[in-house]
Order: structure tokens, then sequence, then C-alpha cells
């Protein structure tokens, strides 16, 4: 086993796998050249110069939270898990940026939905060709049926990811 491996294990034979640690030590890696969001400043410099990466983070919440119906501030703050406050202002900065807009309900006139705008369509599309680029990068040495290997097996990791985080965080609400 890698010496810097073996710095990682614990009590608990099974995350002493060396494949198990081999993944968490690249989950390792990865979380710390996505903190520098590199992805997310290359398409705001491309689309709209000025941005925040949080209003990225606001875009995708709203392209997500839309397939499943209106998207409110409320939505977006529980998203983000950021306070309805915050969230209101980020969503009231994009607006006057041309990037969200607000517009009734047509279920709930009564209600304020948060919509995209084109700019903030072209946002997102400039963001999803970056990544695109990014990755088509990465694997451009790769065979094709590695990287279709690769993303079945990095889809089912991610799927089993947000299982087992919304599980924990379901945990840790019931007990609060």
């Amino acid at each position: 086993m890698n010496e810097s491996l073996m710095n990682l294990t614990n009590t608990d034979p099974a995350t002493n796998e060396p494949g198990i640690l081999r993944i968490g030590q690249s989950m390792t890696r990865m979380r710390l050249m996505t903190g520098r969001r590199l992805i997310g400043r290359l398409a705001i410099q491309s689309v709209t110069p000025g941005l925040e990466l949080s209003h990225l983070d606001v875009l995708d919440a709203v392209r997500r939270a839309q397939e499943t119906g209106d998207v409110t501030v409320g939505t977006i703050a529980e998203m983000m898990r950021i306070d309805p406050s915050r969230a209101s202002r980020i969503v009231a900065d994009m607006v006057g940026r041309n990037i969200l807009r607000r517009k009734a309900s047509q279920t709930d006139a009564r209600r304020i939905i948060v919509v995209m705008t084109p700019l903030g369509q072209r946002l997102l599309s400039e963001i999803r060709a970056q990544k695109l680029t990014f990755v088509s990068e990465v694997v451009k040495d790769w065979k094709p049926e590695e990287i279709e290997a690769f993303g079945e097996l990095f889809e089912k990791f991610i799927s089993g990811y947000e299982d087992v985080f919304q599980a924990r965080i379901k945990d840790i609400v019931d007990e609060a």
C-alpha cells in the first residue's frame, strides 16, 4: 500500500481498502481544485464580467428547481442553504443585471417567482460549454471506452454520494 494512503487508515477495516483510500484522497484533491471555481470564473469572464460566483450558484439553483415547479427566493435560499434575506439580495442584484426576472406565478398571482432571462440562459450555456471543454481536455488521451466506463462509474458514485449525504443530513435534522 502506498505510504500516503497508509497515513489515512483508521480502525474501520472497510475504509482501509486501498481503493477506498485512493478515492478519498482523490476527492480531497478534486475539492481543493474545484474550490477555486475555475470553470465558473472563466464563464463569468466570457459572458458577464463583474458577476460573483454566488450569482452562478443562484442560476444553478433556479435551473434545478424550475424542473419541479415555480422557483421562489425561498426555494433558492433553501437549495443554497443561505438566509432568505441574503438570497433576496442576490436575486435583486441579478434582476438589476437582467440575468433573472421576477413575475407573478400562474398558479397564484399573489406569489412572486423567479425566472431566467435570455442572458441568464446564455450564462448557463457558457458555464456548460466551459465545463465540457475542461473535461474534454482532461480526458483527451483516454480511449473512448475508458471515458464511457468512467462516466458510468462516476455517475454511480455521485448518485450514491448524494444518497448518503441526504440521509446523513436528514439524520442531523431529525436529531435537532
